[in-house]
């Protein structure tokens, strides 16, 4: 399998993985919604509009192309009602894939959505997450579903760092294990080449396993382009003003699934079969800082 098209190549975590996918020698396609701002990141690449709401032009996008990578998420601005990429658009992806004869769907979804249900926490956006998975797992086509907890970018490209200030909310009472979007992109990379026609599910976790307030503090001692400084946010401030604000509903809710859910290592097969990370939050921030 050599034609790889990618949704979600312009995103935090599909950049990393679409960068793994062409230095690895696959013919990539990327699909976007907006082709100038994946042409002003992937200057070389193919490009083509494409869209999850835009069943017809999945269709058009997807001749010729043997595999499909996914890298979606759902807005801290969405509503339960509005159209869901993940499952609405999967079902849209699915149909177009089919008709095109392709051969593997590869789909990033995420390990703490499993923490639905414990401790009586139950949130509509995991609700869809979990569903993503059936509608791929029904699909009729072979794919690859990886499921992460946390990754490295979070610290500088993600909800961390404003400005100087790490921003941290509540207590971390679990520790998750962190990987960077370099080493995952090499595991996806890795299971287009080695991956036929069964299914696979891969548990995508890093080296080593800190709670949220060591791994920022890690990340601020070993980041050289400038001195971070951490401030801490009362989860009952998130919740409060969530009341008022869709996308501090969407932290606080996400928030509180990761500093709760239980995550144990699972990951040995993943590595055995697609690499074993290399990348330590000591080495990603001293990459990103350099």
């Amino acid at each position: 399998m050599k034609k790889i098209a990618i949704i979600g190549a312009t995103g935090l975590l599909g950049k990393p993985v679409t960068q793994a996918l062409i230095a690895a020698g696959f013919e990539v396609t990327i699909i976007a919604r907006d082709v100038e701002k994946a042409r002003a990141l992937f200057r070389d690449a193919h490009i083509i509009y494409g869209d999850l709401e835009d069943k017809m032009s999945l269709f058009e996008a997807l001749k010729g192309q043997e595999g499909v990578y996914l890298s979606l998420h759902i807005s801290q601005n969405a509503h339960p009602k509005d159209f869901m990429c993940e499952t609405d658009g999967l079902l849209h992806l699915l149909e177009a894939a089919k008709a095109n004869g392709i051969q593997r769907l590869a789909y990033l979804s995420s390990l703490v959505k499993d923490y639905q249900g414990q401790n009586g926490f139950k949130w509509w956006v995991f609700a869809v997450k979990l569903k993503a998975v059936q509608i791929l797992k029904g699909g009729g086509i072979p794919f690859t579903i990886f499921y992460p907890s946390n990754f490295m970018e979070n610290f500088d490209k993600g909800g961390f760092k404003t400005g100087k200030t790490m921003n941290l909310a509540g207590h971390s009472e679990v520790k998750q294990y962190w990987i960077s979007g370099a080493d995952y992109g090499k595991q996806v990379a890795k299971s287009f080449q080695v991956l036929t026609d069964e299914n696979r599910e891969y548990i995508i976790q890093g080296l080593e396993a800190y709670t949220m307030e060591k791994a920022v503090e890690l990340f601020i001692q070993n980041y050289h382009k400038e001195k971070l400084k951490i401030t801490k946010v009362p989860m009952g401030l998130l919740k409060l003003v969530g009341k008022f604000s869709s996308k501090m509903n969407y932290i606080y809710h996400i928030l509180t699934a990761i500093n709760h859910y239980p995550e144990k290592f699972g990951a040995q097969q993943t590595w055995d079969e697609l690499g074993t990370p290399k990348e330590t939050i000591e080495m990603y921030a001293k990459r990103v800082s350099s």
